[in-house]
């Protein structure tokens, strides 16, 4: 139980961060493009691998290890993981699997959320 309210704790605090440094990014570069969503992946994907790799070679404790991981970058960015399992992929001669996973996630998530969107208009009355 103590290890949940950890991860929950640190998912609080990652989800506070990516909101802050999305909130900088539109306002110093504005809103026409997601720099903030992609300063948070790219930051994201560079400290899971890092805390991954770190905490593997020093043996790091799996609470302290899926707090900052599951708990504060998932919170954080949810790409983060995607982008470390498919290098993991890649990095054990898997590479055709990590290629259905970008294509599966890509196309996947792009066509769940034109459903998703179109469900809501269908619920709210407001589809054209």
């Amino acid at each position: 139980m103590e290890r949940f309210v950890w991860i929950c704790v640190a998912g609080a605090a990652g989800t506070g961060a990516r909101y802050l440094i999305s909130a900088w990014a539109a306002a110093r570069f504005g809103a026409a493009f997601p720099y903030g969503t992609l300063l948070v992946n790219l930051a994201g994907c560079y400290a899971i691998a890092a805390v991954i790799y770190a905490a593997t070679i020093q043996a790091w404790p799996s609470t302290l290890r899926t707090t900052l991981t599951v708990g504060f970058l998932g919170g954080f960015t949810t790409y983060s993981s995607f982008n470390y399992e498919t290098t993991r992929l890649i990095e054990e001669g898997a590479a055709g699997t990590a290629l259905l996973n970008v294509g599966a996630t890509l196309f996947g998530c792009l066509i769940a959320g034109w459903l998703g969107m179109m469900s809501a208009r269908v619920l709210l009355g407001t589809f054209r």
